[in-house]
């Protein structure tokens, strides 16, 4: 039987550019932060946010890992902004550190170098949540899609491309392409709500589902995934890029702008926090994705006003209303700067 402090510990492990896996484990007055291999760094913890090394450091380790620790900081301390690791390194060693963004700065302390991370800083780190290949590692190439210029899309994901462990709800949040064959009497069931038809307007059989979801996969600019908390399914997310999109006559749309449609079919994962927690994951998912996004955007329908007013709680900005064939809807956007700025400084 695997205890709730082992699962915890799992959640936030992160495999080494060597291939070699690094993991904290975190008490209320000490910690270890163990690579597989290597041993372990102890340190004591006077305070939440603060580490300092009692033994066991090693600077050949890379910077990165220290990433475990500060995602139990960070990922179940929502209200810190920074936490601090003192550690007898070199200022070689810390330089490096700051390069890879683990911390934005060192100063001399007792014990060592004081470290400093901050959470929006944080967050912007892939290794943690990415699974598999990520879209931003696909070199820059532009094609035509007949009128539009744009960057040529990598091919579509397979499986898993987001994990992350939510303390708060003691859940592992997940994103992964669809299975159309595999997905596709849960995706019917979906459509066919009250509550989703309503937006969507595609109630309809399996057949014509499956036709909807071959559509979305024959088209390079549109990827389908699937929600889940503990892999179980519960919402449809629909990502796009922009550039290529009906929208972009709209606005000045950039290369690497992404938009999203989604669907929640199951109401238990609608309360408030829990609809904050996964959409910020979602976004937090796009803008690991390729970090060429600097800008999501959204073109929900004018009259979904409770879903618009929610957004802008999130940082979305309003920017016009415009009219498509088949709905008129509001144009809206956030930067990454916002989203990984102050006051959420990341996911929630």
């Amino acid at each position: 039987m695997v205890s709730s402090s082992d699962q915890e510990t799992e959640a936030f492990a992160l495999v080494l550019a060597d291939g070699r896996r690094a993991w904290a484990e975190v008490e209320d007055e000490r910690a270890r932060v163990i690579v597989e291999g290597a041993g372990a760094l102890a340190l004591a913890r006077p305070e939440r946010h603060v580490f300092v090394a009692a033994d066991g450091f090693d600077a050949e380790l890379p910077p990165e890992t220290l990433l475990p620790l500060l995602a139990h900081v960070f990922a179940r301390r929502p209200k810190i902004e920074t936490a601090q690791i003192t550690l007898p390194a070199f200022d070689d060693w810390a330089r490096e550190a700051i390069r890879a963004g683990v911390v934005q700065a060192a100063e001399p302390g007792e014990g060592g170098l004081r470290l400093t991370a901050h959470r929006g800083a944080f967050w912007q780190h892939p290794g943690l949540w990415l699974k598999g290949r990520a879209s931003g590692q696909t070199p820059l190439a532009y094609i035509m899609s007949g009128d539009k210029r744009h960057p040529k899309r990598p091919p579509k994901p397979v499986g898993e491309v987001y994990r992350r462990h939510m303390p708060r709800f003691k859940a592992d949040f997940s994103i992964r392409a669809i299975d159309i064959e595999g997905d596709l009497e849960t995706f019917n069931r979906w459509m066919n709500l009250d509550s989703v038809a309503e937006f969507w307007n595609e109630r309809g059989d399996l057949d014509r589902h499956r036709t909807y979801l071959r559509t979305v996969e024959a088209d390079p600019h549109m990827t389908s995934f699937v929600g889940c908390f503990d892999d179980a399914p519960f919402a449809y997310f629909e990502m796009y890029w922009a550039k290529e999109d009906r929208v972009s006559p709209f606005y000045d749309a950039q290369d690497y702008d992404r938009g999203l449609h989604l669907l929640v079919g199951d109401s238990r994962h609608q309360g408030p926090g829990k609809v904050e927690a996964w959409f910020r994951a979602v976004a937090h998912y796009m803008f690991l994705d390729d970090p060429r996004t600097q800008r999501l955007i959204g073109d929900p329908r004018i009259d979904h006003v409770r879903w618009i007013e929610y957004m802008q709680k999130q940082g979305f900005v309003r920017l016009k209303e415009f009219d498509l064939p088949h709905k008129r809807s509001e144009l809206i956007f956030m930067e990454r700067e916002t989203f990984f700025g102050p006051p959420h400084s990341g996911p929630a």
